[in-house]
């Protein structure tokens, strides 16, 4: 006669509609009482029991939860719903995106946790869907794709006891395809766009004048206050201080700057201190039209109530301008103001040193990183000592 099971270590049954043994196991309850149940299978009850078996092993590591339930989807809608608390809007819509037109079509249905083994996650999985995703993505957007796998599966890994992060064994990034290159404005092209953006005499035009020329970050244009600009300064202070405007603030969450460096005061150049009064007696006369429409919340370049213009207001001003200056609108976006700032500031003979403190960066690396392509850098001590110790018999 058969032995029956112990109490706690599951059953065997033969499913007719299936032709197949089950092996079922019972690995906890819900808070309404419900068993919380994990099955497998097999062609022969010896598969079965042997299934079973691995079952009732993973119940004692403490993993059998997550058998057969765990997949990549649930944990990157996980991640995306309770691990970006703090994050700007924008940012969790970039990733929300990237995870549900790369990360789940792709590998939302394979198991974190799996006792067979079938249809387990693994690190060769990742690494040729990434080599698979190199053929038309730039290398930025796949670091940002194996971020999100990454951390999700890291805080799936936290909560279930066994879940291993496959995507850490992953540390060789393919070359993906080469984005868009940024580019800054050539000194005609700037004086044309500065002509052009003045010539329109709009909110737009002097929002082009003054990024242009102070190299302020978008988000830190956008959000600019009255408060914070000085069109006078001190000139009878010891010493005198400039007009100038206090980059303070910025559209990330929180309103803080990129850095702690970013915080930083800019002298303003005559044409800006221009631009800027035109502004103030344009959003005047806006204010009076406006009446009881207007929001008084003290932003620089807001629309035609007062409130604040978003990134894509911005960019269709700056293109009309563009056109205006004898440019293709497409070609170029407003972040490329700041760009052309770090290029022309580097033509002029400006030292990295002086450019990165301009910018905001914590430190020269950063500025060299990022405006590699905008630096005209030429390390002209070492000829002049050569000249010096070694002058040109024939000159």
């Amino acid at each position: 006669m058969a032995t029956r099971r112990s109490r706690g270590d599951g059953g065997l049954y033969w499913s007719e509609p299936r032709q197949r043994w089950i092996a079922e196991l019972t690995v906890g309850y819900r808070p309404n009482g419900k068993r919380i149940v994990r099955k497998a299978s097999g062609k022969t009850k010896t598969e079965a029991k042997a299934a079973l078996d691995r079952l009732v092993e993973r119940r004692k590591e403490g993993t059998a939860t997550a058998v057969g339930g765990f997949t990549v989807e649930k944990a990157v809608r996980d991640w995306l719903r309770h691990g970006l608390n703090g994050r700007s809007a924008s940012t969790v819509e970039k990733l929300t995106i990237l995870a549900e037109t790369h990360i789940i079509p792709d590998l939302g249905a394979r198991v974190l946790l799996d006792p067979k083994q079938k249809n387990e996650l693994s690190a060769d999985d990742v690494d040729a869907w990434l080599a698979e995703k190199a053929e038309v993505l730039a290398t930025r957007t796949l670091q940002d794709l194996r971020s999100v796998l990454r951390r999700s599966i890291n805080r799936a890994a936290k909560r279930t006891k066994g879940i291993r992060n496959v995507v850490l064994l992953c540390d060789e990034l393919p070359v993906g395809r080469d984005g868009r290159r940024s580019k800054s404005l050539t000194l005609a092209q700037a004086v044309a766009v500065l002509a052009a953006a003045e010539a329109e005499d709009s909110t737009y035009g002097d929002y082009t004048v003054v990024s242009l020329l102070t190299g302020a970050r978008t988000e830190e244009a956008r959000p600019l206050s009255w408060s914070e600009v000085d069109k006078v300064g001190k000139p009878d202070a010891s010493p005198p201080i400039p007009p100038h405007v206090n980059v303070w603030r910025s559209v990330r969450a929180g309103g803080d700057t990129k850095t702690k460096k970013s915080r930083r005061s800019l002298a303003l150049p005559g044409r800006a201190i221009e631009a800027l009064t035109r502004q103030e007696r344009r959003q005047a006369r806006q204010r009076e039209l406006a009446g009881e429409r207007w929001h008084e919340l003290g932003i620089v370049f807001a629309s035609d109530v007062g409130t604040e213009l978003d990134a894509a207001n911005v960019r269709r001003g700056f293109r009309r301008i563009l056109k205006l200056a004898g440019l293709e609108p497409k070609d170029w976006t407003p972040r490329e103001l700041r760009h052309s700032f770090v290029s022309l500031l580097s033509d002029s003979g400006l030292s990295i040193e002086e450019i990165s403190r301009l910018v905001g960066h914590s430190d020269t690396k950063v500025t060299e990183l990022v405006y590699r392509h905008q630096l005209r850098p030429v390390i002209q001590n070492g000829a002049t000592a050569m000249d010096t110790l070694f002058p040109d018999p024939a000159a």
